[in-house]
Formats: structure tokens, C-alpha cells, sequence
């Protein structure tokens, strides 16, 4: 079995660094898989999970390094509630833990913590050592995974009418009988410009002035 810092290490060469974050992450993935009895040293174990990560920080690299859980295998759910939290989904059993860092774990990192050290030094030290209940609540949840955010093929694909994009898995919103893509049907992360001909040379581009 890998140690804590084995994993720690994997973990800091996947995100770029060892930051508190991580070792939060790490610990929580750890702790979830042993919750749902799950070794994620085992790839069979590791093809049984599908987790649910609530923020776009250090913590989510973190949790797909031990689970092995990628966006791109659909077993990596995103859903941005700005939370250091995530649910661990064993799909053959149904069963599925929602683990969330406790917000008071940071100042108890400080009382473990050598003095004269910074605060994310503090916490690196104390995050590894810190007992399970002192990082983390824990609680058994229900998850409904529908089968198009399974892994695998797509199970239907249709076009926007307005665009013309293609659409995978339920993504689409009809519309007083019309197909649109949720960038159609409402207000997209991206502001249209010029298209960009992608035949003979291709320009490069000079972006907009900035207000």
C-alpha cells in the first residue's frame, strides 16, 4: 500500500506544487474510497468511481490523482458550488459518500503546527497528521446518475438550429420546438467575433483592446 507521502508526492508532480490544498485532496479521496471500501490502487476499484468535486481548486487535482477520476472519462463530475467538498459514487454498489473539508481545520492547523511557521506551512504540516474528523464531515448521500453523464459512447447527439453545432448527451434545450445549444438558448461564457479562415495562412490574431 502507498504511504500518505507517496500519494503526496503524486499528487504535487499531477498540480505543480505541494499545497495545502493538496493534501486536503489527497486526504479526502483517500478517506472516501476507504468509506465505500474501494482501493484506489486497484484499477477494477478505481473503474467503480465516479466523483462529484464542488470547486475548480488545488483539492480537485488532488482527489484525481488517487482516484484516477478524469473530466475526459466522465468520471470526473464538476458542479461549481465553490466548496472544498466532493461525492465519491461507487456505481456498482449505488452506494455514495459527500465528504466537506471543515473550515475550522485551519485554525486547529495552527496550534499543531511548530511555531515560527508561515500559515499554508502550518497547515502542510498539520493537514498530514491531523485525525479524519478534525479535516472532514462526512455523510452517506443518494445520487441519481443518469445514463447520458455515464462513461462511454454518447448516447445521442443532435444540432443547434441556430448554429449548427453538435450537441452530445442531453446537453440541448428546446425551445418552442426548437433545438438550441445552451450558448444559443442563453448567455455564453464568450462574447462572438470574427470568424478565423483556417485555409492557406492563417493569421494571427490581434486581440481586442482591453476597456
Amino acid at each position: 500500500m502507498r504511504t500518505l507521502d507517496e500519494w503526496l508526492e503524486e499528487a504535487a508532480a499531477f498540480h505543480g506544487h505541494l499545497c495545502p490544498g493538496q493534501i486536503l485532496g489527497v486526504r479526502m479521496a483517500l478517506l472516501g474510497c476507504r468509506l465505500l471500501g474501494l482501493n484506489p490502487e486497484d484499477p477494477a476499484d478505481r473503474r467503480r468511481l465516479i466523483v462529484y468535486v464542488e470547486i475548480d481548486r488545488c483539492l480537485t487535482d488532488a482527489i484525481a490523482t488517487v482516484t484516477g477520476c478524469r473530466l475526459g472519462r466522465r468520471t470526473l463530475k464538476h458542479i461549481d458550488y465553490g466548496k472544498a467538498a466532493a461525492t465519491f459514487v461507487d456505481t456498482r454498489t449505488g452506494r455514495a459518500v459527500r465528504i466537506v473539508a471543515r473550515d475550522d481545520a485551519r485554525e486547529t492547523a495552527l496550534h499543531l503546527a511548530p511555531p515560527g511557521l508561515s500559515r499554508a506551512a502550518a497547515q502542510r504540516h498539520a493537514y498530514r497528521i491531523m485525525p479524519d474528523e478534525d479535516l472532514f464531515y462526512a455523510r452517506w448521500v443518494r445520487v441519481e446518475i443518469p445514463p447520458e453523464d455515464l462513461p462511454g459512447h454518447p448516447i445521442r447527439r443532435v444540432f443547434c438550429a441556430r448554429c449548427g453545432e453538435g450537441i452530445n448527451d442531453g446537453r440541448e434545450i428546446v425551445r418552442d420546438g426548437e433545438i438550441l445549444c445552451r450558448a444559443c438558448a442563453e448567455a455564453p461564457y464568450y462574447t462572438a467575433l470574427e470568424p478565423i479562415p483556417l485555409t492557406g495562412e492563417v493569421p494571427i490574431p490581434i486581440p481586442p483592446s482591453m476597456p
